[in-house]
């Protein structure tokens, strides 16, 4: 696991540059159709729950927030780009209000009139459960792989104080051969999730497939792995 990481250890994609992605209209990461392993993988996350508030790290304008909320969840996104957020709303058909966030300086956010929807336009790190309290669920696809490899104790430490006790957090990752490819996305190897988590938490991985595309062939990857994990807090930490 070390000599992966080491490959990608030193990297650091600052906010103004995914900012400038979304400017750019360089956003190949964006999906224009549901997750299918959100999808294949739903009654999992609910659980047998119905009204679950659902967090979205670093979510981009993801069409799956409005899936969720369309049957009758609530969504709380963050997100470094008013772009991505605005596209969101626009392409949702959807209306908007904006409002300023007293405990971020600087912050926006953004509420859906029709839906139960709330995004924050701020850094991730300037998020706590003071803001929006703790989340029943989580789906976190293309966001632990952007954050800068050097940041994922701080970034599963947050994600952590964001849980409520039942939360049943689903998380997406991607490996492939580093050398290959400088990120982001970045390499995440199972050991690390097991070793960010297990301490609070109980990890199950669920699937692993080879999604390689041409898409990651033109960028000189050879072979994309995703893996996806559940993950929820130890009975001990309830």
């Amino acid at each position: 696991m070390s000599s992966m990481l080491e490959a990608q250890a030193d990297r650091c994609v600052e906010l103004k540059d995914w900012e400038q992605r979304w400017q750019e209209d360089k956003t190949g990461f964006h999906q224009a159709h549901i997750h299918k392993m959100l999808e294949g993988n739903i009654d999992k996350v609910l659980h047998g729950r119905t009204g679950v508030r659902f967090f979205f790290p670093l979510c981009g304008k993801a069409v799956d927030m409005k899936w969720l909320a369309d049957m009758g969840h609530s969504v709380v996104g963050v997100e470094i780009s008013e772009k991505a957020i605005k596209q969101f709303f626009e392409e949702s058909n959807l209306t908007y209000s904006e409002e300023p966030v007293p405990a971020i300086p600087g912050a926006k956010v953004y509420k859906s009139l029709e839906k139960n929807i709330s995004l924050y336009n701020c850094d991730l790190y300037n998020f706590s459960s003071s803001i929006e309290g703790k989340f029943g669920a989580m789906w976190d696809r293309g966001s632990f792989v952007a954050i800068n490899p050097r940041d994922r104790e701080k970034y599963s430490a947050l994600i952590i104080s964001l849980m409520a006790d039942d939360c049943r957090y689903l998380l997406s990752t991607l490996m492939y051969n580093p050398k290959l490819y400088k990120g982001p996305p970045f390499v995440v190897p199972g050991e690390q999730v097991q070793s960010l988590f297990e301490k609070k938490c109980n990890v199950e991985q669920l699937l692993s497939e080879d999604v390689t595309g041409d898409r990651h062939r033109a960028s000189g990857i050879d072979s994309m792995i995703e893996q996806l994990y559940l993950i929820t807090l130890k009975i001990s930490e309830k």
